[in-house]
């Protein structure tokens, strides 16, 4: 197994964690973290641990100053990821595990974008460590639990041959982001919590009660969007649906289906531009079924992220 750094010290890396997130520029995105479709259900269900944490425009400063004394782990996800969700749930047991030895700082790439930037994440999840404010690669993707946990074995040979041997007690436990949320609407909470049952389609029926009743509530709409997303790739086969669309270039729902998968798997870009492509090459009612699915994927990922208005510039020109 490739380790996460030599065991003698840490990885030569250009990016320095405590300049290299602008926290001013997060203020505006503080609120994102709120979003009753951003919690995923494997966060939810989880027991409560003063080791693991949402990270916020408050508490990063804090985390990179910890990892002196404790290895950070720093979880970049996709909330309407299941593979996220599976990499979050191993995660936050061995950190529970390793009570106060480690922290794990969940990112929500959707809410945090700038953090996800500084990491340099490609896809998700991706798994990076912060010891002594310098990164450690960790992982991309799904691993089997034992080869989680081998990593994590390893990331702490690595911080204790740097001398980050601490534990966190008491006076150090960082504070949670997630406690400082205000109450969510009633709707939103319905939907929330059919989400951690795993019932989408008691979710999406209470986000449209929502729209309903306030047709310009953005959250209820990206919330919709997210989990109507969840139930078009819930139990779909990954290779079946590539395959298909391999076998099918102007086939408007097997592209749609790949695109779905992409960016379920983080690869955002990626799902923008196959749509956009294909609503270069269509026309009528094909073109309009492609143009609205990537508006909702607008809406999953966040109509403030920088992919997004990118995406809506070349979504004008492959239309007009």
């Amino acid at each position: 197994m490739s380790t996460p750094a030599q065991r003698g010290g840490l990885p030569p890396s250009t990016m320095n964690l405590r300049g290299a997130v602008d926290l001013s520029a997060l203020k505006a995105r503080a609120d994102a973290a709120a979003r009753p479709a951003a919690r995923p259900a494997a966060q939810a269900a989880a027991a409560p641990s003063p080791y693991i944490v949402e990270v916020t425009e408050q508490t990063f400063p804090q985390l990179v100053q910890l990892s002196s004394q404790v290895p950070v782990v720093v979880n970049l996800r996709a909330p309407w990821s299941d593979q996220s969700n599976q990499v979050t749930a191993v995660l936050e047991a061995v950190v529970v595990e390793a009570d106060g030895r480690m922290l794990l700082a969940n990112v929500d790439l959707q809410a945090q974008p700038q953090i996800a930037q500084a990491f340099q994440a490609q896809g998700v999840p991706t798994v990076v460590a912060v010891v002594k404010g310098q990164p450690v690669p960790l992982f991309e993707g799904v691993l089997p639990d034992a080869q989680i946990r081998a990593y994590l074995d390893e990331l702490m040979k690595v911080a204790e041959a740097n001398g980050v041997t601490g534990t966190l007690n008491d006076g150090t436990r960082p504070a949670s982001g997630a406690a400082e949320e205000p109450p969510l609407p009633p709707l939103h909470q319905e939907a929330f919590d059919a989400i951690e049952r795993g019932d989408y389609a008691a979710a999406a029926a209470a986000y449209r009660r929502a729209l309903a009743e306030q047709p310009a509530d953005a959250d209820a709409k990206a919330g919709l969007a997210q989990v109507e997303l969840m139930q078009r790739v819930e139990g779909v086969d990954a290779a079946e649906v590539r395959q298909r669309g391999a076998d099918e270039p102007e086939g408007v729902e097997a592209q749609l289906a790949v695109a779905d998968l992409d960016l379920v798997g983080g690869h955002v870009e990626d799902a923008f531009n196959r749509i956009i492509a294909l609503v270069g090459r269509t026309a009528g009612e094909d073109r309009e079924t492609a143009r609205k699915r990537l508006l909702d994927l607008f809406d999953v990922v966040g109509v403030a992220d920088p992919r997004v208005t990118k995406a809506r510039s070349a979504l004008a020109r492959a239309l007009f």
